[in-house]
């Protein structure tokens, strides 16, 4: 049986935002001659809205994520890599079901959602052991039109909730900080520290946090704690003068330790971090807990073993998370106990002033960048927009 189309007007291509090969952002070209994907089985074919921008596009591109010493590569953990050129990147695609393919109900056409970008290697809903994802092992949202499975487009009507303030909630940054939260066992009442807090994952783990009752404990900048402290921080540390950081982390929560610390930094406060846990374990109730997703602040860290193993510090790397966990994600969206935190929108075409910005990005930065199509600007982007390119304007929690 042949995809149902929304519209017979859909056209025959796209502009699309291709990734040629590792480098700067000269090698993401535009273009507006790539074809429309179709929807095969069990997939739809999405009109998209707008995609968020995450720290993954840009090390994906550079060949940042290295298994070896010395390599300039993206990650394989299936054996074979699946990043190939030319690629459209993009993995949080908000959007509009344009067609259904064989065995999907037409009844979705027109349907508003949010994918979970994940491209899972099996049917598990538990576990993911070789994660890929939209934007890497498949093309992704940088585009007028993506094709994906029915059953990772979820449908999210909430009108109260804007495109562009979907696409900030993607599953990238959302359901990362979650997989960091259930590996590492959060529980209610228990202290984390969230480090890297004022990016897309740190304000989702914050929220997370309060969601299951856990108190965070957020690593910034100064002038970033109050909009910190309103999206739920209980606290704000900052990140400067190592010397004095577990101090000050302890003076924050009345001298007791952090239970478990949600690490997207690395280098050398990996240690700090550990300290903040194991300064006095006769307090502790539990293990101390490291859960680690980035490597922002040094993809090296150096750290005595007799730490961990005499302290019985326990390390969860996390990358991506399970079917179950975008499944509770997404029912927290649509009940409101999750927000978006949107900093600001780019066209499609600007994708490389976009890419500048996310890296040279200003003490007011708070949350997500998304990139609308220039199709879609006027409706989707244009009330997100910057004042201007080198604007540096307050997020919009």
């Amino acid at each position: 049986m042949a995809d149902t189309l929304a519209d017979t007007a859909i056209p025959a291509t796209m502009s699309a935002m291709l990734l040629t090969g590792h480098g700067d952002v000269d090698r993401l070209v535009y273009r507006d001659d790539v074809p429309v994907p179709r929807p095969g089985p069990g997939e739809v074919l999405v009109r998209v809205t707008a995609t968020a921008k995450n720290n993954t596009d840009r090390k994906a591109r550079e060949g940042l994520y290295p298994v070896k010493k010395g390599q300039v590569t993206s990650f394989a953990m299936g054996g074979e890599p699946t990043l190939t050129f030319p690629r459209i990147q993009g993995a949080d695609i908000a959007g509009r079901v344009a067609a259904v393919g064989e065995g999907v109900d037409p009844v979705r056409i027109g349907e508003r959602g949010l994918l979970d970008f994940n491209l899972y290697p099996d049917a598990r809903r538990d576990i993911n052991l070789t994660p890929d994802y939209y934007g890497h092992g498949a093309d992704g949202g940088f585009a007028e039109y993506v094709a994906v499975p029915s059953d990772q487009f979820h449908h999210v009507p909430n009108p109260e909730i804007k495109d562009a303030e979907l696409a900030a909630m993607g599953m990238c940054s959302y359901q990362t900080g979650y997989h960091m939260m259930t590996s590492a066992n959060v529980a209610a009442g228990e202290r984390v520290l969230v480090t890297g807090a004022s990016g897309g994952v740190g304000t989702a783990l914050i929220q997370l946090c309060r969601i299951v009752g856990a108190i965070p404990y957020a690593v910034s900048q100064p002038d970033k704690a109050e909009a910190l402290k309103a999206l739920g921080a209980e606290a704000v540390i900052d990140r400067g003068d190592l010397a004095t950081f577990v101090p000050r982390v302890l003076e924050a929560t009345g001298g007791a330790p952090i239970d478990a610390v949600m690490d997207l930094v690395g280098g050398e406060m990996t240690d700090l971090f550990i300290d903040t846990m194991i300064h006095d374990m006769k307090a502790r109730s539990t293990y101390p807990r490291l859960s680690i997703a980035g490597a922002s602040g040094g993809n090296i860290s150096e750290i005595l073993w007799t730490r961990i193993y005499l302290y019985q510090v326990q390390l969860f790397g996390v990358s991506h998370g399970t079917r179950e966990e975008a499944e509770q994600l997404i029912a927290w969206i649509r009940s409101g106990e999750l927000r978006p935190v949107l900093h600001a929108a780019f066209p499609l075409s600007e994708l490389h002033e976009a890419e500048r910005y996310f890296v040279s990005r200003g003490s007011n930065f708070l949350g997500k960048i998304v990139i609308v199509p220039d199709a879609e600007w006027d409706t989707h982007g244009a009330p997100f927009a910057l004042a201007s390119p080198s604007a540096r304007q307050e997020p919009r929690p």
